[in-house]
C-alpha cells in the first residue's frame, strides 16, 4: 500500500506541472530552493529573454554594493538630471534638479519600479547611464550570470539587453545572501514620497501567503515578468517567470509554481543545483507581445496577420489626400463664375460641393478607423 501511495503522489505531482504548462502561452521560468541552490522546477530555464524592468535588481544590487562600502548613504540626496526626467513611465515624475534621497530611489523602484529613480542611481554611482549598464554587466559576470548583458539600468527596450530566468534567479539569490541588511526593502507595500503614499504595483508581495517581495517588469517584447521570494513552515523559495501574455498571467503561474515547490511537488532531480545546471543561452529572445514599436514588425515576419502591417498609414494617406481634392473641387467651381450671371441654382451647387467633403459618411469613418487601430496599439506602462 506504501508503495502504490508513493506511486500515486508521484504521479499527482508530474500531474500538477504539466497541466498548467499546457494551457499557458510561451514562457520561461525556474523555482529553486534559496535555502540551498537546488532547482525545483524550470522551463526554458536558459533560454534567452529580454528581462524588463528585472533589470532593476540589478541596479538595486549595485546600489546596495555601494552603500555597503561606504560610497554612498541612505539619506544621501541626489539630483535629478534632465536625462533622468525624461524617461518615459513607470515613473515619480522627477524634474530635472529635484532632489530624492537614496532610501526614497530604492523604494521607489521596488513599489513603483520608478524608471527616472533608476537613472538617478545610476548616474550618481557610475557618471553616466552607459557607464553604469557597462559595471552591471560586468558585475552580472562576476555573480555567474554567464547570459546576461546590460545596456541600460531600467530595462527599456533594447535588443543587447538580454538575460534568462536561471540569471535573474542567481542574482535574486545573491541579492538575498550578500545584502540581509537591506533585503527587507522588497517587501515594501508602499512609500511616502513629499506627503503622498504611493502604493505598491507588485501583486505577488501583496497577496501571496509568505511573500518576501522581489520585482515586476513588463515591455511588449518580453511579455510580463516576475520576480517572488517566498518562506512558508521553515522552507524558502525564489522564482523567476517570464512572457506572461497578460500580468494576471504572469501571478498565476508563479503561484502555481510557489505552491507546488512549498507542497513538495516537484520534478526536481535531488543533485541539479542553480550552480552546476547548463549555462548554455538558447537562440534568441522570443517577441513576446504584439505591441510596440518591435510588435508589427516581428509580427509580420513571423505571422501572416495582415493587421500589423502599415493600414493606419494608409489610411492617413487616404484622409491626406480627401483635403486637397476638397480644396480644388471648390476653387474650380468658383474661379469661372462671372459674378454678375450667378444664378440661385449656382450658388447652391457651389455651397454643396464645398460641405460635401465635410459631411462624408466615408470620410468620419476613416476618422473613427484610425482611432480604434490606434486604441488597439496602445501597451501599459513600461516596468
Amino acid at each position: 500500500m506504501t508503495k502504490v501511495k508513493l506511486a500515486l503522489l508521484v504521479l499527482n505531482a508530474v500531474w500538477l506541472f504539466a497541466v498548467p504548462e499546457a494551457s499557458y502561452a510561451r514562457h520561461a521560468a525556474i523555482i529553486i530552493d534559496a535555502d540551498n541552490g537546488n532547482v525545483l522546477h524550470e522551463v526554458e530555464a536558459t533560454q534567452s529573454w529580454y528581462p524588463a524592468s528585472l533589470t532593476k535588481l540589478m541596479t538595486l544590487y549595485m546600489t546596495f554594493d555601494a552603500l555597503r562600502a561606504g560610497q554612498i548613504h541612505l539619506h544621501d540626496s541626489l539630483t535629478a538630471s534632465a536625462h533622468a526626467s525624461q524617461q518615459p513611465n513607470s515613473k515619480l515624475g522627477l524634474r530635472r534638479g529635484e532632489h530624492i534621497t537614496v532610501e526614497d530611489a530604492i523604494l521607489a523602484i521596488i513599489t513603483r519600479s520608478a524608471n527616472d529613480a533608476s537613472v538617478v542611481l545610476a548616474e550618481h554611482l557610475g557618471g553616466t547611464e552607459e557607464n553604469f549598464a557597462s559595471n552591471m554587466s560586468a558585475k552580472a559576470h562576476s555573480l555567474g550570470m554567464y547570459n546576461t548583458h546590460f545596456m541600460n539600468a531600467t530595462g527599456l527596450p533594447n535588443n543587447w539587453q538580454v538575460t534568462t530566468s536561471r540569471d535573474m534567479a542567481v542574482l535574486a539569490w545573491k541579492a538575498q545572501r550578500n545584502f540581509p541588511e537591506y533585503y527587507h526593502y522588497f517587501a515594501a507595500h508602499s512609500f511616502n514620497f513629499k506627503g503622498t503614499e504611493l502604493r505598491g504595483i507588485n501583486k505577488f508581495t501583496a497577496n501571496y501567503p509568505g511573500a518576501e517581495g522581489m520585482k515586476t517588469g513588463f515591455t511588449c517584447g518580453s511579455g510580463f515578468n516576475l520576480i517572488g521570494a517566498a518562506h512558508q513552515n521553515g522552507k524558502h523559495l525564489i522564482g523567476v517567470v517570464m512572457g506572461g501574455t497578460t500580468s494576471k498571467e504572469r501571478y498565476q503561474l508563479m503561484m502555481q509554481k510557489m505552491d507546488n515547490g512549498f507542497a513538495n511537488l516537484t520534478s526536481a532531480e535531488p543533485t541539479r543545483n542553480i550552480n552546476t545546471m547548463s549555462t548554455s543561452s538558447a537562440g534568441n529572445p522570443p517577441y513576446q507581445l504584439d505591441c510596440g514599436n518591435g510588435g508589427a514588425t516581428h509580427a509580420v515576419t513571423t505571422s501572416n496577420r495582415s493587421y500589423h502591417k502599415p493600414a493606419r498609414k494608409n489610411n492617413s494617406r487616404s484622409i491626406n489626400k480627401v483635403q486637397p481634392k476638397t480644396i480644388s473641387r471648390v476653387r474650380t467651381s468658383i474661379k469661372p463664375i462671372n459674378k454678375s450671371k450667378i444664378q440661385p441654382k449656382s450658388i447652391v451647387q457651389t455651397k454643396s460641393v464645398a460641405k460635401r467633403p465635410a459631411k462624408s459618411k466615408n470620410f468620419h469613418k476613416a476618422k473613427a478607423d484610425i482611432k480604434v487601430k490606434i486604441t488597439r496599439k496602445a501597451a501599459p506602462p513600461l516596468g
